[in-house]
């Protein structure tokens, strides 16, 4: 019998740091990541460093988990002695994953299941796992739970910056007039995601440092807003940049609640190719 009644559901995509999700029994169901010959579970059959090698010569589509997939773990999840289960997911606006997981939470009877979409991507929807945890830990109620969350998706912003724009081009999450334009510019812009959870442009800079520099700057401005928030970075092969903003940014926000850095998805990688470097804020106790 589980010790809390509450347990967490995440994507793939969601980008949990692998310790916590250990640490806090997390629950995971993979996207699917398609190449010509073969399929792969993200992160279980294949690794971030896998998908960038078989760049740009074979570049995978994705695939949110089926409902099917999403019952099985929902199952494991209640034979575990769960009642309630925080099903969280990627934004709607960028992925069907989350549009799964409301069709299987009425498929599994044992179980009270509450989809969240977070309205962001990568760590900026782990966060809200992360979060749950850290609420459930505190024994509050179900509804205080869903409310404290529900205040945090709204304020939490990623900022991210491509070394390329030709794979969000190729995924379809920007149009090719727009990546030819920024490409010939050598233009960087800086992603977030709106209130829809989509993808819009933060900022544009000019080369990747400048890029790197405007991700740090706009993490830092955000965050003077809040008390209590986490501090979030990923990285897709390019540690050594995540390393550094990370670094930068404990120095410009001590008092933050916490750190995560992660490393990119394979399923995301897919879309931004290697180089991505985010930086986010995530209020907590609003």
């Amino acid at each position: 019998m589980s010790q809390s009644k509450f347990a967490i559901l995440v994507d793939s995509c969601s980008d949990v740091p692998q310790n916590i999700i250990e640490k806090e029994n997390i629950y995971v169901v993979p996207i699917h990541l398609h190449y010509k010959n073969t399929d792969y579970l993200d992160k279980i059959d294949i690794s971030p460093t896998e998908v960038y090698e078989k760049m740009p010569e074979d570049i995978p589509t994705t695939s949110q988990p089926s409902v099917g997939e999403i019952v099985k773990v929902l199952n494991q999840i209640a034979d575990d002695g769960y009642e309630t289960v925080f099903a969280i997911a990627i934004s709607s606006g960028l992925s069907g994953t989350y549009n799964s997981m409301r069709i299987a939470a009425n498929e599994e009877k044992r179980l009270k299941v509450i989809p969240i979409d977070t309205l962001n991507i990568g760590i900026g929807a782990g966060a809200s796992a992360i979060y749950a945890a850290q609420l459930i830990r505190e024994k509050l109620s179900e509804s205080e739970i869903l409310e404290k969350l529900r205040h945090s998706i709204a304020e939490a912003k990623v900022y991210f910056s491509v070394a390329t724009l030709e794979y969000l081009k190729k995924g379809g999450r920007i149009g090719k007039v727009a990546a030819a334009f920024g490409s010939l510019l050598r233009i960087n812009p800086v992603i977030t995601c709106d209130e829809e959870g989509k993808y819009i442009v933060a900022s544009k800079a000019r080369g990747r440092s400048r890029s790197l520099k405007e991700v740090v700057d706009l993490a830092f401005k955000y965050a003077k807003k809040y008390v209590n928030f986490y501090v979030m970075v990923s990285h897709g092969n390019a540690k050594e940049e995540a390393q550094k903003i990370l670094d930068e940014l404990k120095l410009l926000l001590p008092n933050a609640t916490n750190f995560f850095m992660t490393d990119l998805s394979p399923a995301l990688g897919v879309h931004t190719g290697p180089g991505m470097v985010g930086a986010g804020i995530y209020p907590i106790d609003l």
